[in-house]
């Protein structure tokens, strides 16, 4: 494994083994837009067991007291205290437009020379300035006379703020992952937990978040593929809310089942709203199919928090040539947490899948 660039956290690329970090469990910590999530996992010989969990939604900024990055602090701080967590260590994931994961090959080449040919293949291939990102890269292991693997940047802007969100909420940064590859590592660590698991089956995970959306697939040959897109939640509920004259939050109420039995029903509103990331998921799909060697995406596993939404899994299962499902990683991990957190695992268990993949790094 190497690592190319550094800050207080670094991008690490195996999605398929774990790190060691001695006696100390690692939180998996989610921050996203609009909620920070935390989980932390134990494993024995019978598998993966869920020893706490967190979910606190960060706080609109509408007010003028009110700072976006004052309350993501004290949304991951709330987190933490909900865990009760001895370890102060954290793996943050990171997506969106200022992250890529990209394929690469080469002819063969030592290891001395595969970091500058990674450097430069990563300068060609991200839409963002590669000189200012971290990057790091796996070389796979093929039966070819190539030197053959993935890379991935981000831009250091986007993970020294997450390791300084970290920092100033009285934790530590250890590692930062991308969020595609967090959702890889928590479906391979849980591959047990299904019937016919991927052996003639290619599974893709879809994480609908407020602000990103992450498409990841892994062919039969371990070698990932992730998309994300910046259509989510946010996007489809602000589009909602036109469309009817009402308030983003009462949309929000809604479509989460929280609303009282006389409000409207928006459900035309939703299918309309989500056209737009059906006909991105799908040609996303298309086009995997395409340049890989899988004839098909044979199940779709959506998870985020906008996953929860009422209608929106059966609107995908619907729109798409792909069979799509709620994944609820909990269904398959025992849960041994405090009743707090079986409570927040029960409510919210689909929009937990990326801080359920970042904890696994620890085990």
């Amino acid at each position: 494994m190497t690592f190319l660039s550094s800050c207080e956290g670094y991008i690490e690329l195996n999605w398929k083994r774990s790190l060691k970090f001695g006696t100390d469990t690692v939180l998996g910590l989610d921050i996203g837009s609009s909620a920070v999530k935390m989980v932390t996992l134990g494993k024995s010989d019978a598998g993966y067991s869920t020893s706490a969990a967190g979910f606190a939604e960060i706080a609109g900024s509408a007010d003028n007291d009110s700072n976006p990055r004052t309350n993501t602090i004290k949304a991951i701080r709330e987190c933490f205290g909900q865990t009760a967590a001895k370890s102060k260590f954290a793996v943050c994931g990171v997506s969106g437009p200022d992250v890529a994961v990209r394929d690469f090959e080469f002819p063969p080449l030592s290891d001395e020379e595969i970091e500058a040919a990674v450097l430069l293949e990563a300068a060609q291939v991200c839409p963002f300035n590669a000189a200012d990102s971290a990057v790091g890269y796996q070389v796979m292991p093929n039966g070819h006379d190539k030197t053959r693997g993935v890379l991935v940047a981000a831009t250091n802007p986007l993970v020294q703020g997450k390791t300084e969100f970290t920092r100033k909420a009285g934790l530590k940064c250890v590692l930062v992952d991308v969020d595609g590859l967090a959702l890889l590592n928590c479906y391979n660590g849980l591959m047990q937990g299904y019937e016919n698991p991927s052996a003639n089956q290619t599974i893709a995970i879809l994480n609908v978040g407020a602000s990103h959306t992450t498409l990841a697939v892994m062919d039969k040959d371990g070698w990932p593929f992730i998309r994300d897109m910046t259509h989510a939640g946010d996007d489809i509920v602000a589009q909602i809310a036109t469309q009817k004259g009402m308030t983003a939050e009462a949309v929000r109420q809604i479509l989460s089942g929280d609303s009282t039995p006389d409000e409207p029903d928006i459900r035309d509103g939703l299918e309309s709203a989500c056209l737009k990331l059906i006909n991105g998921v799908g040609e996303t799909l298309r086009y995997y199919v395409a340049q890989s060697k899988s004839p098909s995406v044979d199940k779709l596993l959506v998870c985020g928090g906008f996953a929860l939404t009422r209608g929106f899994v059966e609107l995908l299962n619907s729109q798409l040539g792909t069979e799509a499902v709620l994944w609820n990683p909990f269904e398959t991990i025992p849960c041994r947490a405090s009743r707090r957190s079986q409570q927040v695992l029960a409510k919210v268990g689909p929009a937990m899948a990326v801080a359920t993949g970042l904890a696994m790094r620890s085990i």
